[in-house]
């Protein structure tokens, strides 16, 4: 097959977009595709038409996730034309002669449904779910508002659209922005001083802002792959709470898979992610996130439509778990990313 895979882009999650595109494009070119890993931004400069004969390695000049989010600004600056718009030079016309785009996009500009419907535009074919429950799975004030609405236990919180409607919270609680990923804009305050600070954080990255309660419990995620959950994953951090550097700094999380829990809150978990994919609306496969309580409570954090494919990532370690490598698993995605156009 022709693959084209989308990666890079200009949200704060582009480092981890990169590494999961070079993994893909390895495994993918491993196992015989004509495949080109393409910077949504950046674009590629040279003949479009001749693109998938060029013989170019895609993935030479990847570099691993840094501990810290990229600059934005200074890529925009970087690039000629019109630094709003996110399709770079020749991107779509090469989407176009492929036989399926590979989303490995992560953040804001792709997993917000926006990439998927200008796709849908032009008739070109995608991994993941579509345009519609990706908005809605990356908004997380709509998504809660969807699992109250459903019987789904989410923690309790506010949307903060200015900085004039900020209240007395109970302390500790979580400030996150409402359309982020990997934790960048994510923080847990326990001071006054620190939610004031927090929330100045958070606002200097969107406009809406979430502020929840805080949920002491154990961590827990997992795949669901066309309505079915794949074996549980129990996260837990060295140092600190699972934010962006001990996502993708290899060895800063005690990542267990199958989670070492009793098989009655095994089964809860898988029950409640299913359920959350399904009142998302989302097709394909999902990666949903979970804090359980001292008590037992289950409490969902939010849903990923394009999860991690990066070494650390998580989903692959679910799919090595029930036997499948790396390359099985992106082609199992692409075989079901497929089904949704028949």
């Amino acid at each position: 097959m022709k693959i084209v895979i989308l990666a890079g882009g200009i949200s704060t999650e582009r480092d981890v977009s990169l590494s999961s595109g070079c993994q893909i494009y390895k495994a993918l070119k491993a196992n015989g595709h004509s495949v080109i890993l393409l910077d949504i931004f950046l674009g590629y400069e040279g003949d479009a038409a001749k693109a998938f004969e060029s013989g170019r390695d895609w993935a030479a000049e990847i570099a691993p996730v840094k501990e810290t989010a990229p600059d934005i600004a200074k890529l925009k600056a970087s690039r000629k034309g019109d630094p709003r718009v996110l399709f770079g030079p020749n991107v779509l016309e090469i989407c176009g002669q492929a036989d399926i785009v590979f989303m490995a996009l992560h953040g804001d500009s792709g997993e917000n449904g926006k990439v998927q419907a200008a796709l849908d535009l032009f008739g070109i074919k995608y991994t993941g779910t579509d345009a519609l429950s990706s908005a809605i799975a990356m908004d997380k004030s709509v998504a809660k508002q969807l699992f109250a609405a459903n019987g789904i236990n989410t923690p309790k919180s506010i949307l903060l659209k200015s900085k004039a409607d900020i209240q007395p919270v109970k302390l500790p609680c979580v400030v996150k922005v409402c359309n982020g990923g990997s934790s960048i804009g994510v923080y847990i305050a326990k001071t006054e001083e620190e939610y004031k600070t927090a929330l100045d954080n958070a606002f200097k990255y969107e406009s809406k802002v979430l502020v929840e309660e805080f949920v002491k419990g154990r961590e827990f995620t997992d795949g669901v792959i066309e309505g079915v959950a794949l074996p549980i994953v129990q996260i837990e951090p060295k140092q600190g709470f699972y934010d962006y550097k001990n996502k993708y700094q290899a060895g800063s999380t005690i990542e267990t898979c199958p989670a070492k829990i009793d098989k009655n809150l095994e089964e809860k978990i898988k029950a409640a992610a299913v359920k959350v994919f399904h009142t998302l609306g989302i097709k394909t496969y999902a990666r949903i996130d979970f804090i359980v309580d001292d008590n037992g409570n289950i409490f969902c954090l939010e849903a990923n439509t394009l999860p991690g494919m990066t070494p650390t990532s998580l989903v692959p370690q679910e799919a090595a778990a029930i036997g499948k490598s790396f390359a099985d698993l992106c082609e199992w995605i692409i075989e079901v990313s497929l089904r949704k156009y028949k």
